[in-house]
């Protein structure tokens, strides 16, 4: 099964920039249309959060039609960007609307052949930083513990460990919420990973015994700087998403892609077999 992980969209309304420099609906079209074209092509598309920037109607609408022309599954998580009504409400969805953990958490599970993949809504409204309430990381071990003899996936936006780079750190999921949730996890080996979105860029790190992983933005990236004061900037690498190949008899791969497509391929070897020289 193969699972392409999207994150960090960050639609505005139509004719818009993002930072008044950056097409992030274009962005998203040309991902749209490359996993669209890929051979294999994914069976399901997971976005980890932050697909608008205010949260509004309109913006969602925007994202909505960006998506419309992919082939496969879509599956939307929040992040701190996010309306969880709003969003509810134009994706209209039917595993948006059985609210995880109680309340308006917009927390669901879903399964793609043998995998089991569980997304947490790590939200807190109106902030940028993220947690997780005992609601829902009780909710969270309740699914774990249901699917213990199944390969899982767990999703959130905000990572639960620090990067390095400062002014994101500040912003990820709070260090005693990280903490519990990597205890979680611990108990659980079956977890292949722990698929966060937020900062991006591609980032990973061992967790609770699994590998914890960081999707970039199929938009602007934020800028690689671990100063310990590093200001708070983007740059205008290229977009990229992530895909998770999971094979019974191999185990859980995880790749790192770009949303452009580059020149090539070329052959290493000539028609007689020659190293190419």
């Amino acid at each position: 099964m193969l699972l392409a992980q999207i994150s960090d969209l960050h639609i505005k309304v139509p004719g818009a920039l993002a930072y008044r420099k950056v097409d992030t609906a274009a962005c998203l079209r040309r991902c749209v249309e490359r996993l669209n074209t890929m051979s294999p092509r994914p069976d399901a598309v997971l976005v980890t959060g932050d697909l608008t920037d205010f949260g509004t109607v309109e913006e969602y609408r925007h994202v909505a039609d960006c998506l419309k022309p992919l082939t496969m599954p879509v599956y939307v998580m929040v992040g701190n960007h996010d309306d969880r009504a709003t969003l509810r409400e134009v994706f209209d969805a039917d595993y948006l609307r059985k609210a995880g953990a109680g309340g308006d958490f917009v927390q669901f599970a879903f399964d793609l052949g043998e995998l089991r993949v569980i997304a947490l809504d790590s939200q807190i409204p109106h902030a940028s930083p993220g947690t997780l309430c005992d609601a829902r990381l009780q909710w969270l071990g309740q699914q774990l513990d249901e699917a213990r003899e199944r390969p899982v996936i767990v999703a959130l936006h905000h990572p639960p460990f620090a990067t390095g780079i400062g002014h994101m750190d500040d912003m990820a999921l709070d260090a005693e919420t990280a903490g519990k949730l990597e205890a979680l996890i611990a108990k659980h080996p079956n977890v292949q990973r722990v698929l966060c979105g937020h900062v991006h860029r591609p980032v990973h790190r061992r967790f609770g015994g699994t590998i914890a992983s960081i999707a970039p933005s199929t938009a602007h990236q934020v800028v690689l700087d671990l100063h310990a004061d590093a200001p708070s900037r983007f740059v205008l690498e290229p977009g990229a998403f992530a895909l998770h190949y999971w094979n019974a008899g191999v185990g859980m791969v995880s790749h790192h892609a770009y949303v452009e497509q580059f020149d090539g391929p070329y052959p290493f070897f000539d028609e007689a077999g020659a190293l190419v020289d």
